[in-house]
């Protein structure tokens, strides 16, 4: 004999996450109230408990959810034939993103790692682990590059992860201050001017 089946949930799982993640995305991981968390979601506290367990169990489903999308478009732009050509497409693709009226301004893994304290040590950290991540993924991309001569002999492929990243963050923060795709796309294109040539 099996067991009878628990009730059904009454939401949208996916529309529920979209919708808490563009709360974190506006506020951060610390200003997002369970009670901002539910109005937005359409769903009271003991079923939010029940699908996602705490604020921090739903902030790592909505890092997931979010970072499906990021992905995605790095995964696009490490496939790119040249190192530049991938920062390329990575940079303007970061570009319409943060420039899209549509979405909140920024980036939701930059935000909220801004205002951290002492509770979101562990979400702090979880981020910290993300943004590592994906710097490896862009060193091991550039590594590569630099074996087949498309990055200079004397290129450091970790310290250009790390440019990426300062500069991905730093469109962010002028996404916020209200930048939109053409003023990002402009500072992509900067960026882009700094780039070393490999061998011709």
């Amino acid at each position: 004999m099996t067991a009878p089946r628990g009730r059904p949930r009454a939401f949208d799982v996916e529309r529920a996450l979209d919708a808490a993640l563009h709360v974190f995305w506006r506020q951060g991981y610390e200003g997002a109230s369970l009670a901002d968390l539910t109005a937005a979601m359409g769903i009271n506290r003991p079923s939010l408990y029940a699908a996602f367990g705490n604020k921090e169990a739903l902030f790592r489903r909505v890092l997931d959810h979010y970072g499906r999308g990021a992905t995605a478009v790095r995964d696009e732009a490490l496939r790119r034939p040249t190192a530049r050509a991938a920062v390329e497409y990575f940079l303007h693709a970061v570009a319409e993103t943060m420039g899209d009226c549509r979405n909140p301004r920024g980036c939701l893994m930059v935000q909220s790692a801004l205002v951290c304290g002492e509770q979101g040590a562990m979400v702090k950290q979880e981020l910290i682990a993300r943004r590592t991540a994906a710097c490896t993924a862009w060193r091991q991309r550039f590594e590569r590059a630099k074996k087949e001569g498309d990055l200079p002999a004397a290129a450091d492929p970790a310290a250009l992860a790390r440019y990426l990243s300062a500069v991905t963050a730093g469109m962010a923060v002028e996404a916020v201050n209200g930048a939109g795709k053409q003023e990002l796309g402009c500072l992509a294109e900067i960026a882009l001017r700094a780039w070393p040539e490999g061998r011709s």
